[in-house]
Order: structure tokens, then sequence, then C-alpha cells
């Protein structure tokens, strides 16, 4: 029998219509332009279910309520499909594939989320072979674990990082392989297809978080993490340098201190694109471990944040939160 995949339109340039003013959403022109387009209705495509959504969400809009409202609708058609596609603005795709990769639990069918640099109606669009592939993937090649579908490779998505603004390889995974590769053959990578299973999904909710995030640079003043320590936050990402080092300003160590005094976790990432922390590694990073700051070893800073909102949104004590951190739970991070 043919597989039937469940495909989420939330918006996002893949089904958008150009008009005077650019490219602009409309409702059912994305089902419309699909209906045209006789390769999506092949015998060897698996039949599919589009829903579009009612307020079609430009990406850079997304927020916290809008994870959960995609990752309630995947529960609600659970049953029903074998597997899931999210259509999504490429702007912050790699946030809502990291935050579905921890609100959805005990995974055991695919969540691909893809969408396109070009609009899926123009003539050289990306969005016909990644929405494509990620129907075929998605029937055939099952990964039960939550993908981003992208130039011909399906990556894991909370390793996963927008890195062209305007080209077609728009994401990357530098720090773990892609699951799967999609060439003349399709191959699998890193990915591991679903076996049957009796879990049944488990959608662990979230809620918008305060969350500071700073990146440090040459010369700047504690200040700035002072008065974002003063905001109302409930957690800190800093992005350091190279495997994790830092100014050793008693001024900004103090901060960190103040941080810590008031049980606001502070997770250090770095700012390279591949690589991981390791605090242990130079004086000026072994400052920042001595006053509590947490290693995020080679996650993202997408990763970070999505988890950062999931355990925050369960109301853990202070010493748990902080050992989940550093706990790889979905692949986020290597161990």
């Amino acid at each position: 029998m043919r597989k039937h995949i469940y495909i989420a339109y939330t918006g996002g340039t893949i089904g958008m219509k150009p008009s005077d003013h650019g490219y602009i959403p409309a409702a059912g022109f994305l089902g419309d332009t699909l209906n045209d387009m006789p390769e999506f209705h092949r015998s060897e495509m698996p039949l599919f279910t589009l829903h579009e959504y009612d307020n079609l969400i430009d990406s850079s809009d997304m927020d916290p309520s809008d994870w959960q409202r995609i990752a309630d609708d995947i529960a609600e058609n659970y049953d029903k499909y074998d597997g899931f596609i999210i259509l999504h603005g490429t702007d912050t795709m790699a946030y809502t594939a990291s935050a579905l990769s921890f609100m959805l639990e005990d995974l055991t069918k695919p969540v691909i989320v893809t969408g396109s640099q070009i609009p899926l109606a123009e003539l050289r669009s990306d969005g016909q072979v990644n929405l494509l592939n990620a129907l075929y993937v998605a029937a055939n090649f099952p990964i039960a674990e939550v993908g981003l579908f992208f130039n011909n490779r399906l990556l894991r998505g909370n390793r996963s990082r927008k890195v062209d603004a305007d080209g077609f390889s728009a994401f990357d995974s530098p720090n773990f392989p892609p699951l799967l590769e999609a060439g003349i053959n399709i191959r699998l990578k890193a990915g591991e297809l679903a076996t049957k299973s009796d879990k049944t999904l488990k959608v662990s909710s979230v809620k918008a978080q305060p969350i500071g995030m700073v990146s440090l640079y040459p010369g700047i003043s504690s200040e700035v993490l002072k008065n974002t320590l003063q905001q109302p936050v409930n957690a800190l990402i800093l992005l350091s340098y190279g495997v994790g080092n830092a100014p050793q300003s008693p001024a900004l160590i103090a901060q960190l201190e103040y941080a810590r005094d008031r049980q606001i976790p502070v997770l250090n990432c770095t700012q390279c694109m591949r690589g991981r922390v390791n605090m242990g590694g130079y004086a000026t990073g072994h400052g920042l471990q001595e006053v509590g700051v947490l290693s995020g070893s080679d996650m993202t800073p997408e990763a970070a944040l999505a988890k950062l909102h999931y355990l925050l949104s369960k109301n853990l004590p202070f010493e748990t939160i902080k050992a989940k951190l550093t706990q790889n739970l979905c692949g986020e991070l290597s161990e």
C-alpha cells in the first residue's frame, strides 16, 4: 500500500506567489500549484494530505507558541499518517526543527521540516526538489526523528544551521553528518530506519521563556552582561571564543557569579561554526567553569535556545536543569 504523508504548510517562501511588492503568502495557492505538478502524483510517490494553516506565518515571526501549534497538530494527526512534512520559512527553520526534536518525545515516525529559497510556482524553484524528495524519503526511508531536508540532504533537526542567506545549500550540520543523502541513489549516513515500536508519542509543552544571548567581542563591557542579567531572564547563552574562552575581566566574572547566585543557568556555546566547548583547555575558559558556567559542548545556538525553552517549561529544580543541559537528550550534542 502507498504510504500517506501529512504536509503542514505553516508559511514561508515555498508557497508564496509573486506580486508587485515581492513574494506574498496567498491562501490556497500552494495547493493549486501542487495539483498542477504531475510529478507529485506519480504512482511511485506516497499519497499526501496538505493542511494549510489559517494564518500563514513568515518564519521571522515564529515564536514558541507556533512551535506548540505545530507539535500539537502532529500529535492530533499522528495515528492517521505514516510521516509528517512541515513546510516552513528558512529564516528560523533550524530553530523550529530544534524545538520539535525536544518536544516530540518517543517519536516513531519521520518528521521532516523543509521549504525553499524560491517559491514552488517559480521556474527555478528549489522547492520542487526539496518537497518531492522529502515526501519520498518520509515514505521510503523513514527515520524516526525530526530532520531538516534541504538541497538533497536530510540533516538532524537539532544539528542544523542556516549558513547561506541566498544559496540553495542554505543549511548545514557542522558538527554531525547528514542523516541521509539523496544523490543518484539515496544513501543512509548517520540515520537509522525506524522499526516498529509500541511507544506512544508524547508532546512536551513549551512556553516562551525570557532567555538572554550575548556574543562576546574584544572590549566587551561587563555592563552588557549586567544589563542582560538584570532583565527578567531565566537563562543566558554565552557565545564565547574558540573552545569556550572569555575575557578574564573581574567585572565580567562578577556578573557570571551574579547569575550563579540567582540560579540563572549560563550555557557556554562557541561562536565557531565547528568544534566544541572545552573550558578546561585554557585558563580563560577554566575561569568560566569555576563560576558555574555550563558547557554547551558542540550544540548549535539554535539547539541551545530550544533546549532551554524545553527544560525551563518543565519547572524543574535548578540543579536538574543544569544536569540536563549538559546531557545528550535527543542527539543535540556529542558527549
